[in-house]
């Protein structure tokens, strides 16, 4: 008995040794390294690393960025039953102890005497803590003297809550998870308040090894880890018999998920991103939680993406089917369902499209397999478009039956459309499409070309190309403004010129190929005659226009200074070319295209808010409400105007005919009155365009190949470019009245003969109703009185020739 007795003492002396030892140990080791250690303040300021978000207008997720996945919640929105999970895994004593709990530690201590090598026990919630804010994760004894002090720090500093709040948002949960509310996006696609007992039990284990025994990566490991807290919580009277007995029956229900995000609009999300890094700086942009709202719809955005997208699946479908993917061993469609899918998961499925492999035909249709597994069947009006491509401009017969197409084995690509599957495949030329707000610039609706993991360039901001006769309303609008009417006959007839800054001859044409003698403006850019538009150019002058046009927003040194300016010899943007319809649209005005309504920094203060110019007067902009901190600025400030309002309205009236009766009349089919625009191709159908308005959007659309070639022939403007607008604005503008824009004073209308673009009187066969500005009327033999619908005095003009 005295020899245990004896053994007992000489282990409570040890004990109390190595007690003292610690003790004293820490006095010397603050005296030492307290002054290296983050002060007060810093402990009190730390910022968590939060992830650049942006969002729409609407407040729906578009994207974000860094290398963080965090989202910061206060200890109230953590469920009690999570929270308790991290305290039996991690600190059991954790309400109890300073920071240090010297039970803990002095176990692992006595386990390092006896055993010579490091062991568990000794950290808890606050020293973890200590350790992700400040310090790194090597394992040495100094980093460790530096963790407990630095607790010891924060314990006298803060309140355990706040302590335990920290932690909760600031640990490191694997697949680039930090914090609870990230890692319960990450693993389980939902927010913390929905996670059953098992799942955040999956959570509290992740500490440990949070790479390597996370559920994704080792479910064994995992499953044990969490059988681990759920037991610690047992015996802890966290949880009862059955919550616990329940909670260990629950099969693993992780999976990878990208935080949810409601809207597909990857290229105004690097635009976003772009915007905040060049503001911020990049590591304050990608770690500081800044929020940056956009102007895009999220409902326009989604239009726009569609109508981008079924435009150019209808290009391609005009231009023959290429082919399959590849084709695949017919053993496998004899085996397992399962080896057959993850090889189709090999494959991209850019845009919309689904990849499958055909496994049996029938007369007119096919029998596919797609790469979840699902079987499906393909009718022939998904096939039958599919005549093999020859060339650009060729294609082989008319497929009768499937497989006149389709081989089985064949790996294929499909589009859903009107609810049913198509034969697809990836379109060759790609396409941008723009909508903004004329009223003020805004861009409601971006769609840099058809898909961004494949190609990152943007082509409504960076692709500057020549916009062909969508250019003309510029050369127009010019007229207008020195002396010429909607009435003033131009000469449709052959012409050349000898210029050393074109060609030695240039001899333009009309798309037709035909000449039409003696035209009026209106008639003329209604069907886009090429040959009118470069006489009007010669007669206004090729300096006098660059000027005019430049007050649209395009600058001088993207215009050519010669002739072939009519037909559109000018590199534009998508982007610059809306800004200047709208233009046309607003009545006058010019608007500057923006993208960021407002930027919100980690503490949710608003820090960056747009002012716009808006198209108004400044008589019409309503004055601030004081403020508290005084007078407020506008919400948004006067646009300068760009051309007169009488200017506006008549060209939108001439581009409104283009819709009813000219190039773009296919727009018809959308059954409004208020649409205007106008068709643009470029030399050998390069580029096609169709850039066009009403009162509430202007919306500007290409197609082209990012390498100049041709799209092929009759791929112009209205058969490229136009049924993109139009299926987007038929849907944007659904639900929308049509746009009334009042005519402004100065402008009458009055009865002309088509003919002369005399005035005539109520009797002259086949007279028309044109508007002109007062000071213009033309001159007519008849009475005044009789021609004129409202008032106004008379000038004389005379065609040109």
């Amino acid at each position: 008995m005295s020899r245990i007795i004896r053994r007992s003492l000489q282990t409570l002396a040890g004990l109390a040794a190595l007690g003292l030892l610690a003790v004293g140990g820490l006095v010397v080791s603050y005296i030492v390294l307290a002054p290296g250690l983050p002060s007060v303040e810093a402990v009190r300021n730390v910022e968590l690393q939060v992830p650049l978000r942006v969002y729409t207008t609407d407040g729906e997720l578009i994207d974000e960025f860094g290398e963080m996945r965090r989202t910061p919640v206060t200890l109230s929105a953590v469920p009690a039953s999570l929270q308790q999970a991290f305290i039996a895994a991690e600190d059991q004593r954790f309400r109890q102890h300073p920071g240090v709990d010297y039970q803990g530690l002095a176990r692992a201590v006595w386990y390092l005497v006896r055993t010579g090598e490091k062991g568990p026990g000794g950290s808890t919630i606050t020293m973890q803590l200590a350790r992700n804010l400040f310090l790194s994760s090597e394992r040495t004894y100094l980093r460790k003297l530096r963790e407990i002090l630095l607790a010891l720090r924060i314990e006298r500093q803060f309140e355990k809550d706040k302590i335990l709040e920290l932690y909760l948002n600031k640990i490191y949960l694997g697949q680039r998870a930090y914090g609870v509310a990230a890692a319960a996006e990450v693993y389980y696609g939902r927010p913390l308040q929905e996670l059953t007992l098992a799942q955040q039990a999956m959570i509290a284990g992740l500490p440990k090894a949070p790479s390597a025994w996370n559920p994704l990566a080792d479910p064994e490991r995992a499953l044990q880890r969490r059988a681990y807290v759920l037991g610690r919580m047992l015996d802890s009277g966290f949880i009862d018999k059955a919550s616990y007995e329940q909670a260990m029956a629950a099969p693993i229900t992780a999976e990878r998920h990208r935080r949810r995000r409601s809207v597909n609009a990857p290229f105004i999300a690097e635009m976003a991103r772009s915007w905040a890094v060049a503001r911020y700086g990049a590591e304050a942009a990608y770690t500081s939680g800044y929020e940056i709202y956009t102007t895009i719809s999220a409902e326009r955005q989604h239009q726009a993406r569609d109508a981008l997208r079924l435009g150019l699946h209808g290009y391609d479908e005009r231009h023959g089917y290429r082919g399959p993917l590849t084709q695949l061993d017919p053993a496998l469609l004899e085996g397992e369902r399962a080896v057959l899918a993850e090889r189709l998961s090999d494959f991209n499925t850019p845009g919309d499209l689904e990849v499958a492999v055909v496994t049996a035909l029938d007369e007119r249709s096919a029998t596919l397999v797609t790469a979840d597994g699902s079987t499906l069947e393909l009718g022939w009006q998904g096939i039958e478009w599919a005549r093999p491509q020859l060339g650009r401009n060729a294609m082989g017969p008319q497929p009768e039956q499937a497989a006149d197409i389709l081989v089985a084995g064949d790996v294929v690509y499909l589009r859903r459309s009107d609810g049913e599957w198509r034969l697809a495949q990836l379109p060759e030329p790609q396409a941008g499409l723009v909508a903004l707000s004329p009223d003020d610039g805004r861009i409601e609706a971006l769609v840099g070309g058809y898909d961004f993991s494949l190609s990152k360039f943007n082509r409504v901001t960076q692709a500057a190309r020549q916009p062909g006769s969508a250019f003309k309303p510029l050369i127009y609008s010019a007229a207008l403004a020195n002396g010429f009417t909607p009435a003033t006959l131009v000469n449709d007839a052959p012409v050349v010129f000898e210029d050393a800054s074109l060609e030695d001859v240039w001899r333009p044409e009309n798309y037709s190929g035909r000449i039409f003698g003696p035209t009026r403006l209106r008639e003329a850019l209604t069907y886009s005659r090429n040959l009118v538009s470069i006489r009007l150019l010669r007669q206004v002058g090729v300096r006098t226009a660059i000027d005019h046009i430049e007050q649209f927003g395009i600058p001088a040194d993207r215009l050519a200074p010669n002739l072939s300016l009519a037909l559109g010899a000018a590199e534009v943007t998508p982007l610059e070319l809306a800004q200047a319809y709208a233009v046309f649209a607003n009545g006058g005005y010019r608007v500057n295209p923006y993208y960021i309504e407002r930027a919100v920094d980690g503490d949710g203060i608003v820090v960056y808010e747009s002012w716009p110019a808006r198209a108004v007067t400044a008589e019409a902009i309503e004055p601030p409400e004081p403020g508290p901190e005084g007078p407020r600025r506008p919400a948004a400030r006067p646009a300068e105007r760009a051309i007169s309002a009488e200017n506006a309205w008549l060209m939108r009236s001439m581009l409104q005919n283009v819709v009813q009766e000219g190039t773009a009349r296919a727009a018809r089919a959308l059954g409004r009155s208020d649409l205007g625009g106008k068709t643009g191709t470029t030399n050998e159908q390069r580029d096609a365009w169709f850039s066009g308005f009403n009162g509430d959007l202007v919306v500007t659309a290409w197609v082209g190949f990012d390498e100049l070639q041709t799209l092929g022939r009759y791929e112009t403007g209205g058969r490229a470019a136009l049924p993109i607008w139009t299926d987007f604005m038929g849907a944007a503008l659904e639900s929308r009245p049509e746009s009334e824009w009042p005519r402004p004073d100065g402008l009458v209308t009055v009865r002309i003969d088509p003919e002369s673009g005399e005035l005539a009187g109520a009797d002259t066969p086949g007279a028309i109703f044109e508007t002109f500005r007062e000071a213009n009327l033309p001159s007519s033999n008849a009475s005044a009185d009789s021609s004129r619908v409202d008032g106004g005095g008379a000038s004389s003009e005379q065609p040109i020739f």
